[in-house]
């Protein structure tokens, strides 16, 4: 006899499309527990530049993978879907309903395939690549790795400084394209009835609009006061994961005096930009390749109540 797997909902969408407040209306209707899906979440202390959900709301339901970790740590993929699985079973165990929300796709597609055989982090050759970055600037280590893996380097942008050293490393690891090691898998599929809802702008405008006001938003409630207060809690600097999120680079470089704090907002605004845009690509591939997918406009004027219609209706087919 076939197994029945549990369901699982799942939220996503770009920065600022509105999933935290979907994700309560799903929790004040239906019997679920938040596990978040983002990469900037997971970390203690790291509030404000991540629009964490305020203590009212994180008590409204229960809310599964934030606040777990230090900004001093990195946290992967392979840890994200390690701990959801678990938190999700635990869930399941309570006669609860999982419902995985947030923008860090990444995530949902480790969650869902599984993921590559890829080598771990070497501090050592981490530690190498960022001491040549030092000298000679991320756009030539871009180059560096056109020379070694040209549809690597092709994919991204030669200031991206977090995926190029990942991509060095593993080429120089393995000896082997990115590519063919993304290729490689080594996991099964999860037991779970994945029932995914994506939230996407019927006019990207209006989204952009959004962000630069939340990021306004988080300069008055104190983002640069929180960074500050970062760098003296912990030993941190500009190579770790955390100080990579949006806005708190940005917020880095203004304490260290590299710009002033209209520039901080210009490349705060426009480094969130490039985030949604990059959470957006990764949705249409989701559409394209998974089928089920809801997709809704997240600009539509009852949002929350279009969510509990689609999520309804993917449990009750279930």
């Amino acid at each position: 006899m076939t197994a029945v797997h549990p369901p699982a909902l799942l939220l996503l969408g770009p920065t600022a499309s509105g999933k935290t407040a979907c994700a309560l209306a799903l929790a004040a209707a239906l019997p679920v527990e938040i596990v978040s899906v983002d990469s900037a979440l997971v970390y203690r202390g790291m509030d404000i530049g991540t629009a964490k959900p305020t203590p009212a709301e994180l008590a409204a339901c229960p809310h599964h993978l934030i606040d777990i970790v230090s900004p001093e740590e990195a946290y992967s993929a392979a840890r994200f879907r390690a701990d959801a699985l678990r938190v999700m079973d635990e869930i399941a165990a309570r006669g609860r309903i999982p419902l995985l929300a947030g923008g860090t796709m990444l995530y949902f597609k480790a969650l869902r395939e599984g993921l590559s055989d890829l080598p771990p982090a070497d501090a050592g050759l981490r530690a190498e690549i960022d001491r040549a970055a030092a000298i000679r600037g991320w756009p030539a280590l871009h180059g560096d790795l056109a020379a070694l893996d040209p549809e690597a380097a092709a994919r991204l942008e030669p200031t991206d400084a977090q995926r190029i050293q990942r991509a060095l490393e593993i080429v120089k690891l393995t000896g082997r394209p990115v590519a063919e090691s993304y290729a490689r898998r080594g996991m099964p599929a999860p037991p779970w009835r994945l029932l995914p809802i994506a939230l996407a702008p019927s006019d990207r405008s209006v989204l952009h609009e959004r962000i630069a006001q939340r990021f306004e938003h988080m300069l008055a409630a104190g983002l640069v006061d929180e960074v500050r207060r970062l760098r003296t809690k912990y030993r941190l600097d500009l190579s770790m994961p955390s100080m990579r999120c949006v806005g708190y680079r940005q917020a880095w470089e203004h304490l260290d005096g590299l710009y002033d704090l209209d520039t901080l907002r210009f490349k705060g605004v426009a480094a969130t930009r490039q985030l949604a845009k990059r959470q957006l690509t990764w949705q249409r591939q989701f559409r394209e390749t998974w089928p089920g997918l809801t997709e809704i406009d997240c600009l539509q004027p009852n949002l929350a109540g279009a969510v509990l219609d689609a999520a309804r209706r993917l449990l009750d087919q279930t």
